[in-house]
């Protein structure tokens, strides 16, 4: 499985160095998952007890990613960072839920190495221009005529087609992998603080979960 360095714009990479997506595409399905994946749920499930998300934001990975949203304009406690978010759930629930073979393959990666991964179908990627810039005005999320409208200046994967998602948003509707996807583009974005082979490790784990 290899990985590739999409494209950051270069306004972005001169304010915030350590910036990056990495993505790379695969055959997959939404489906139901495997016993043996609801299973992996439940052990990290029973690994995410209060203490230990209490004591999350003071490690390495989760701590970068808290210091790029206060960057960026954004008070990590009231929107969380990926990880803390599905802890918090985690707690708030139970356990971690299943959802579908994608969807847990995304969860499993993230919890493992707290480095954020999303999915997109592949029909709808021009990947050789697949990155994060500045969102421009008219720019809609996804490709319906209808999608929503961003607001200018908002940080965004996109590639030269269209918006999929705001960074660090879930993507757009129409462009999330559905029960036609035969085929699908994983993309994990990486911050300063949060070493190049922790955002590779994260793909590898949801490529290998699904």
């Amino acid at each position: 499985m290899s990985f590739a360095r999409g494209s950051v714009a270069p306004e972005l990479s001169a304010e915030f160095p350590g910036l990056r997506l990495h993505w790379t595409a695969l055959d997959a399905r939404v489906r139901r998952s495997s016993a043996a994946t609801r299973g992996r749920l439940g052990a990290l499930s029973d690994r995410y007890l209060g203490a230990r998300v209490v004591a999350m934001r003071t490690q390495p990975i989760p701590r970068a990613y808290r210091t790029f949203f206060r960057q960026v304009g954004l008070d990590p406690d009231a929107a969380r960072i990926p990880s803390e978010e599905v802890a918090v759930r985690r707690l708030v629930r139970g356990r971690f839920e299943s959802q579908d073979t994608v969807q847990d393959a995304l969860l499993i990666a993230l919890v493992e190495t707290g480095v954020p991964v999303w999915a997109l179908d592949a029909r709808a990627v021009e990947v050789g221009s697949l990155g994060i810039r500045i969102a421009a005005v008219g720019d809609r999320l996804g490709s319906a005529a209808d999608g929503a409208l961003l607001p200018a200046g908002q940080l965004v994967v996109a590639d030269a087609a269209s918006v999929h998602a705001t960074l660090f948003g879930p993507p757009a509707p129409d462009h999330a992998p559905g029960s036609r996807t035969r085929r699908i583009v994983l993309f994990a974005v990486g911050v300063d603080g949060v070493p190049a082979i922790h955002v590779e490790e994260a793909l590898w784990v949801s490529t290998d979960a699904l």
